[in-house]
């Protein structure tokens, strides 16, 4: 939340705050649509002294312009409440600040949930978030709540903890030694070797294993002493960690596994409680292995920044500094093969640039004085110079790295099913393990040894620890090789609803087609000139942001025709019709054929015979006695259209002065895109607010069966919400740039940007950002998405199974303590580690580049 007063907004003397206005911001995560916004609007609009709102659904914030002394913060989160919603912030201390905590060592789910305990007794800590995948803990803590008393109360669940700064280098991996050389695995392999010993002397020679003393009526052999050694120097670290757990109140593996090897040993088991604490050890020690492969796809995203960048200096000098050092406005040097440290603009120099590592394209860019380039990247072939526009912390890559670190906060569905079925299920089999332990015997009479090896294999078999990280190490991985790749996931979320989703919505200009729009057709009418049509076009489009303006205004220019002379007032953008304004005293409008309707008459018109040429070869019509007689509708719209062209007529509200074609290019790789989404099983619908004709004519040439012409923001928002209509399972992803299709985006089940890079708004409100314009890695988001939803189903219901499977095979003897470690715990850890880390091996497939190439796979 920030409380602030506002800046004053451009241009809008009639609405600027008074000094005494202050402006709030709200986080109100479950407002994501329209409907949800104008809910909370009209909520907070009953409130007196309320002088502007600003729901802003893509990135779930609410931001309150009000009069303090009419009503207050209180007032307006109640409203806020009244509409249904939460607030992000509530229960915790307005003033709270994010502290992250580095945590290596804890590197599973029961891990987590004994630093949560741990956490959850100290005062002043909110908000408690932990990420086993990636070794972060993120609290809240309020102002009187120092860094050190919680990485105190972390140390108390038994795990190391660094406050992080918030540089990208420094999330929770902790150094680089091999975890076979730390004093767990010493450890354990001395535990190891000491039971081989004793196993050898008590299964292979036992006539060389004698009986050393009498403890409690209970014979002790050799053997059995080095069981027993072997248990505690090899368990001593799960009997440390059950300490803590007991402390924490925690019923995770640690305590489960501390009590099986203690009661082993203490009922004259410990050739049992030696394997357990041997196995597990190992077991632990794999599960850290494999969480490690995991964690280095993160590190080899952090290690595209580099760490220094040489500075010039206004004398002409030059200075190396650490990247983070870097300020707005630094000129940095770049040699051939250097990365370059930061975002910014060329001043000097050209060369291509490596842009793989930004936007996963493997063909590099040209870039020279003017182009933008990112931090990252890498110039191939020429000396650069860049003006840094963008501090370390800011810049694209490390946005990228932040929002992978975050991903796994965002909890998938399976997920959240889950933790609920796990917080049942450990309880359950425990009280089943210490009756399985004890009714036999107390009840029938059966063998005590018996029926407490088998409680005691429940009771291992009770840690859901596979179960648990099935899910969070599959979308980690998923997520960082998408990165790797250019393509961005905000969350776990996302790529699941992505892989569910079985229809994507694509908008034409900027996605199927290049964006980059050309007049290709000007039809002056009724006397107008070619150059008047133009100079009276391009002086009105100048005051508009839309494309099809843009592209207007700078065919004037090339030209040579200058617009910028005629007095412009009364500008008015009309959505998704055109522009209307006064040019020199006379109002003109600028816009689709349909904008006319009711001005002027388009069905008879001339075509100036004499200082214009029509560049349209249609047939005259005699419907007077003039020369030239044509119906606007249709002799000449049609037959633009037809060619995949957007007509814009220019006239005043009398006369039409003339029309004007502008033509988009269809991106090389579309229909290639399109092919492959469909044989996906995706269907392509593409919706756009360009006219029938154009939006036939690139539909055809890409592929696309199903389009929807000339609408309007708002119906293109409707189209989403008819799709996902039309069945309680349907989700629907829209792509686009990011920024005009922004309400239809939010509205997709999954909102998808194009061109992503540099644009902070894509990167800020898109849920998946294509990093380039890449139209290649649509199929491959899709295709990673659905084997990522596949692979997190694989590794659900396989941990389930195993654990089901094991469960019923322990009370008959069947499954023993070593199959339940072995099995249950350690295979089955490294099988859904194992089996997410497949996911880093997708890669992107690109078009065949002639007919003989074979494709890329």
């Amino acid at each position: 939340m920030r409380d602030s007063p506002p800046s004053v907004p451009p241009d809008s003397s009639d609405s600027t705050p008074s000094d005494t206005d202050r402006t709030l911001e709200l986080q109100v995560p479950e407002m994501d649509c329209p409907s949800c916004a104008g809910k909370v609007t009209k909520s907070v609009e009953r409130l007196d002294g309320i002088d502007d709102l600003d729901p802003q659904v893509t990135s779930g914030r609410l931001l309150v312009r009000y009069d303090p002394a009419r009503t207050s913060e209180s007032e307006i989160r109640d409203r806020v409440r009244a509409a249904g919603y939460q607030i992000a912030d509530e229960g915790s201390d307005a003033g709270a600040a994010e502290l992250s905590l580095s945590v290596p060592e804890m590197d599973c789910a029961s891990c987590a949930n004994k630093v949560e305990n741990a956490l959850a007794d100290v005062g002043g800590v909110d908000e408690i978030e932990t990420q086993p995948t990636s070794g972060r803990v993120t609290v809240a803590v309020d102002d009187e709540t120092s860094a050190d008393t919680v990485v105190d109360a972390v140390g108390s669940a038994g795990y190391e903890a660094t406050p992080m700064d918030g540089d990208s280098d420094e999330i929770g991996f902790g150094d680089d030694d091999s975890i076979w050389r730390s004093r767990r695995a010493i450890g354990t392999a001395i535990g190891g070797a000491i039971a081989a010993v004793g196993m050898i002397l008590a299964f292979v020679v036992p006539a060389a294993d004698p009986t050393l003393g009498t403890v409690a009526d209970r014979p002790y052999a050799l053997s059995q002493l080095l069981f027993i050694v072997a248990a505690a120097v090899a368990g001593a670290p799960v009997l440390r960690n059950a300490v803590y757990s007991v402390r924490n109140r925690s019923l995770d593996i640690d305590f489960l596994m501390g009590v099986g090897i203690v009661a082993s040993v203490a009922a004259h088991h410990p050739f049992e409680g030696a394997m357990l604490a041997v196995l597990f050890s190992v077991a632990e020690l794999l599960e850290r292995f494999s969480m490690d492969r995991a964690r280095n796809s993160l590190r080899e995203l952090m290690d595209l920044s580099p760490d220094t960048a040489t500075v010039r200096r206004d004398d002409g000098s030059t200075e190396t500094v650490s990247a983070d050092e870097l300020a707005v406005s630094d000129v940095v040097v770049v040699r051939p093969g250097e990365k370059i440290p930061a975002d910014g603009v060329v001043i000097e120099g050209q060369s291509a640039v490596d842009q793989a590592p930004i936007t996963g394209e493997s063909v590099p860019a040209d870039k020279r004085e003017g182009d933008e380039v990112f931090g990252g990247t890498i110039p191939e072939s020429g000396y650069l110079e860049v003006e840094v526009e963008s501090e370390a912390d800011d810049s694209t890559i490390a946005r990228i790295v932040r929002t992978v670190e975050d991903a796994e906060r965002d909890q998938t569905k399976r997920e959240q099913f889950v933790d609920r079925f796990a917080s049942v299920y450990t309880p359950l089999v425990v009280v089943f393990a210490l009756a399985v332990a004890t009714l036999p015997p107390l009840v029938a009479g059966a063998s005590w040894n018996t029926w407490f090896l088998r409680g005691l294999t429940l009771l291992v078999i009770a840690c859901p620890c596979a179960f648990v990280i099935s899910t969070p190490v599959s979308v980690v991985s998923g997520i960082t090789s998408a990165a790797r790749n250019g393509v961005l996931i905000k969350g776990g979320r996302h790529l699941e609803t992505t892989g569910e989703s079985d229809v994507l919505a694509v908008d034409k200009t900027g996605t199927l087609t290049t964006g980059d729009l050309s007049v290709t057709d000007v039809i002056p009418l009724e006397g107008a000139t070619e150059a008047d049509v133009l100079r009276r076009a391009s002086a009105v489009e100048r005051r508009s942001e839309h494309p099809v303006g843009r592209s207007i205004a700078g065919y004037a220019d090339e030209q040579g025709i200058d617009g910028r002379d005629a007095s412009v007032s009364n500008f008015e953008a009309l959505t998704g019709k055109g522009v209307r304004a006064e040019l020199d005293g006379e109002t003109h409008y600028v816009g689709k054929p349909d904008l006319f309707d009711g001005l002027t008459d388009l069905e008879h018109v001339h075509a100036t015979t004499d200082g214009g040429v029509a560049v349209v070869d249609t047939p005259a019509r005699s419907q007077c006695e003039r020369e030239g007689c044509l119906d606007v509708l249709e002799d000449i719209v049609p037959e633009l259209e037809r060619d995949g062209k957007t007509v814009v007529v220019v006239g005043t509200e009398d006369d039409p002065l003339g029309v004007i074609a502008v033509a988009d290019r269809v991106r090389p790789d579309a229909e290639w895109a399109v092919s492959r989404l469909q044989e996906q099983g995706v269907r392509v619908v593409m919706l756009t607010g360009d006219n029938e004709g154009t939006a036939r004519a690139i539909a055809e040439q890409v592929g696309i069966d199903e389009f929807h012409a000339e609408l309007l923001p708002d119906e293109k928002l409707a189209w989403i919400e008819r799709l996902e209509g039309e069945s309680d399972e349907a989700r629907v992803a829209m792509v686009g740039d990011g920024i005009n299709d922004a309400p239809a985006m939010a509205t997709a089940s999954v909102g998808i940007a194009m061109g992503a890079a540099g644009t902070d708004t894509a990167l800020e409100t898109a849920d998946v950002a294509l990093m380039g314009d890449d139209l290649t890695r649509l199929p491959y988001l899709f295709d990673l998405s659905k084997t990522a939803t596949g692979v997190i189903r694989q590794n659900i219901w396989a941990s389930l199974a195993v654990k089901a499977v094991l469960a019923v095979g322990a009370p008959i003897g069947l499954v023993t303590v070593i199959h339940a470690v072995i099995i249950g715990d350690m295979g089955m850890s490294l099988g859904v580690t194992g089996n997410a880390m497949r996911l880093a091996n997708i890669e992107p497939e690109t078009p065949a580049t002639g007919p003989d190439s074979p494709e890329t796979n």
